[in-house]
């Protein structure tokens, strides 16, 4: 019989199997019929110690034992009460408030619904959103929005606000200039991806850049907005990618990573600033007029409260700078060979792409994806760009394997 699920990003008519996996440790997916494969790409961008962390499974079955699920909308629990004042304490000083929801792609909507908020409550209604070339924030209508054009979302076209697009920094003078006039004209806010487009292809760009664009933004009052969701939590080799361009953004996303990839869980953190334009003794329709029914979920918090705790007290920086370190040795044995281009690496991620040019919907991506699927890989191409980005506990055994298939997809399609 036929499986009744709609799986995410798939051509369903292209007949590609779809593996059943029954378990995960660490870096390996564990498939019913027993194959072990190796997750590459940490199951989306969101598993960061690993599959099935000992401390985080405990704190959910812990959890889930004593408060499952209660409204956040006048009500709290302790979960997410330590959770906001540990971001709190880990972040920039200036972002003063937490705001729980439930995937990256909402993280983004709560930001850009505070960023109007914030100025319709000061009486200046701007509504200007400035995005970056090539930028992908989320699939819901906001988040699509605010993403490049294209096919991810065309069909959806007549749903979708127009935004202002400022070109990605191949010229960054160019992108400096463009950003200025932009925000000169008058504009709510500027969203971007800290130093890497995931999405988009893995492009990475200089911290240098990224404090000229935030410095931009202050001069002009425009609001800016870091989509820290893919790179947060170590990714590029820091905490939040910001840090490496010394930039404190007035909004923050974070998801993935969040609760070690173990369940959802999103967070938007504010300044101040844009917490008290929606407080008011006496109006409460300043309130801030965004929620879900899962809203800091108890059990969601409590494996976000045992991630940062293992932020905390384990040496997961030395870990990440491991893993980096091993990435790059990688990426240089195959960077010279004639058909790899743009090698390139950033903290634990590696990419390249694979041929000339960069295509999403390269024919060449279902051909890799089955040539790794073959050697039970977890790698999935962004067309013909090909990246690694491992959970940390990737042995160096389970590295050698990954790299070792990349090496065999040279081989075969590079010619």
């Amino acid at each position: 019989m036929t499986s009744p699920v709609w799986h995410p990003f798939t051509q369903h008519g292209l007949g590609e199997p779809i593996p059943m996996v029954a378990s995960a440790a660490g870096a390996v997916l564990t498939t019913v019929d027993g194959r072990a494969v190796v997750d590459a790409i940490s199951s989306w961008w969101v598993t960061t110690h690993g599959h099935n962390h000992p401390r985080i499974a405990a704190a959910i079955a812990d959890q889930a034992g004593r408060l499952d699920q209660i409204i956040f909308a006048g009500w709290t629990h302790q979960p997410a009460e330590e959770v906001a004042a540990e971001l709190v304490r880990i972040t920039p000083p200036a972002l003063t408030r937490v705001f729980y929801s439930d995937s990256g792609s909402t993280a983004v909507e709560v930001a850009l619904k505070m960023a109007l908020g914030y100025w319709l409550n000061r009486g200046d209604p701007r509504h200007r959103i400035l995005v970056l070339e090539h930028s992908y924030h989320g699939d819901t209508i906001g988040a699509m929005s605010v993403g490049a054009r294209g096919v991810f979302n065309r069909p959806y076209a007549p749903l979708l606000f127009d935004v202002g697009t400022i070109p990605y920094p191949t010229d960054v003078q160019a992108t400096l200039d463009a950003l200025e006039a932009a925000c000169r004209a008058g504009a709510a806010a500027f969203i971007v991806e800290p130093l890497v487009l995931g999405a988009g292809g893995m492009l990475f760009y200089a911290p240098e850049t990224l404090s000229e664009m935030r410095a931009i933004c202050a001069r002009h009052g425009v609001l800016f907005i870091a989509d820290e969701v893919m790179t947060g939590w170590g990714r590029t080799g820091t905490l939040l990618a910001c840090e490496q361009a010394g930039v404190v953004p007035d909004i923050l996303c974070l998801s993935k990573g969040l609760t070690g990839g173990a369940v959802p869980l999103a967070v938007t953190l504010s300044t101040e600033a844009i917490f008290q334009a929606h407080w008011s003794e006496t109006d409460r329709a300043r309130q801030f007029f965004h929620s879900s029914s899962y809203t800091a979920n108890p059990i969601a918090c409590a494996a976000a409260a045992a991630n940062l705790a293992i932020w905390r007290e384990e040496p997961v920086g030395q870990r990440i700078d491991t893993l980096a370190e091993r990435q790059r040795a990688h990426l240089a044995a195959i960077a010279g060979r004639a058909a790899v281009r743009n090698p390139r690496t950033l903290g634990t991620i590696a990419a390249f792409e694979l041929g000339a040019g960069q295509d999403y919907l390269s024919d060449l991506g279902p051909r890799l994806q089955a040539h790794f699927r073959e050697r039970d890989l977890l790698v999935r191409p962004l067309g013909n760009t090909i990246y690694v980005m491992p959970p940390y506990a990737i042995t160096p055994e389970e590295l050698a394997r990954v790299w070792d298939g990349i090496g065999e997809a040279i081989d075969r399609f590079g010619r």
